[in-house]
């Protein structure tokens, strides 16, 4: 029979901190990672070729995106701007066009101002430390990291919630998603990790493959692991909750009510506002309200009859979006400030969110770019979950 005897108030157990424990034998972790990956490691295209705009791209996709939704994007982003000197100078709604399909646009920005400070500060050359690559707009400790060591294979450490989860099951260790104290617990232990490393950088791709793949957050497939036998929340026989998931927070909910008028010049489109959700793209002229709002009062507020068509419902991170789709219900030319006429051939060149493409379908235009029913709805699972910059 095992006895777990608890330690004092205020006295660590052996093996721990007050920060929390020390992972032992992280050589032999180090090892086992690198040993593993090579033969685990999914094809993707990012990986087959490496360099640090490709590996600046492609972390900054797949932040809380499906691994598949960037495999399905990152071949045309990298044709349309090959080089990162090609992306510095392309204007803001080019890049945002390109980016359709991935969400998060304000990621679209932060890639792009980045690559303008590269271009301006560093020759076009991607920096290979995490100092200057930190110093970039929009790049964390996270995402420096990463570069860094899977790039140039400096000793750099990563920790998103892939890593804190397989660190944390690992060290039989209670954490939670999103806790400051468990992310400054999991950078400490993933910095000890990669200075016992050979291979700083195949270590890390080897954490968030496992944390992806084997240490998944429900289910993980323990049989299949590497660190089975080292991973004492396996023998504990919790590792399967650890850790405790993050505390939702409280979802608001928007109404949304969109007009959509097309004529033989094109699609009526007007641009969102500098900052705010999907800020500086098109969309058709939407009044936004924090309740559902009368047709009637919509016909004045635009000037003209208009009739309902289609609602549905946009899930963002922090939002609820209850879209209300109209259409004109009079031959009259709508008046509407700041609008402008987009030809339906050239839409595909414009920055439009998935949203805007589907309250564009519901009202009949003919769209080409098809909509995924889980826009909006990013699985968790195969997924970069989101990185921890503490």
């Amino acid at each position: 029979m095992s006895i777990r005897t608890t330690p004092r108030a205020g006295s660590p157990s052996p093996g721990t901190s007050p920060a929390g424990p020390e992972i032992p034998d992280l050589p032999l972790v180090s090892a086992r990672l690198e040993a593993w990956y090579p033969s685990a490691a999914r094809e993707l295209p990012w990986r087959s070729e490496r360099s640090g705009y490709r590996a600046l791209v492609s972390e900054l996709m797949l932040q809380q995106t499906q691994v598949s939704r960037v495999v399905e994007r990152f071949a045309s982003f990298m044709a349309r701007f090959p080089t990162l000197r090609s992306l510095a100078d392309a204007p803001e709604q080019e890049v945002l066009a390109a980016w359709q399909g991935l969400g998060y646009y304000r990621r679209a920005r932060f890639l792009h101002r980045a690559a303008e400070a590269i271009r301006d500060m560093h020759g076009a050359e991607v920096p290979d430390n995490v100092a200057a690559l930190a110093a970039l707009p929009g790049i964390g400790r996270y995402t420096a990291g990463a570069i860094a060591s899977i790039v140039f294979g400096q000793a750099a450490a990563i920790v998103d919630g892939n890593v804190l989860r397989v660190l944390s099951r690992l060290a039989d260790h209670e954490t939670r998603m999103g806790d400051p104290a468990a992310e400054r617990w999991a950078w400490r232990e993933s910095t000890r990790l990669v200075q016992v490393a050979s291979a700083p950088g195949v270590t890390n791709e080897a954490l968030m493959e496992l944390g992806a793949t084997v240490c998944t957050p429900a289910a993980p497939r323990c049989d299949a692991c590497p660190l089975a036998a080292q991973c004492a929340g396996r023998a504990s026989g919790r590792a399967a909750s650890i850790p405790t998931p993050r505390r939702s927070a409280a979802r608001r909910t928007l109404y949304w009510h969109s007009f959509v008028h097309v004529d033989e010049h094109g699609v009526l489109l007007t641009e969102r506002p500098a900052a705010g959700l999907w800020a500086g793209m098109l969309q058709p002229p939407t009044i936004e309200s924090d309740t559902p709002m009368d047709v009637a009062v919509l016909s004045t507020t635009w000037g003209m009859p208009v009739n309902k068509v289609a609602q549905f419902t946009h899930v963002t991170s922090h939002r609820t979006v209850e879209f209300t789709v109209l259409v004109s219900a009079s031959e009259c030319t709508p008046a509407i400030a700041g609008t402008h006429r987009v030809p339906l051939e050239l839409l595909e060149s414009v920055a439009l969110s998935n949203a805007a493409w589907r309250v564009m379908e519901c009202a009949g235009v003919p769209v080409k770019t098809p909509l995924s029913a889980s826009a909006g709805r990013r699985a968790p699972r195969a997924a970069r979950s989101a990185p921890t910059d503490s």
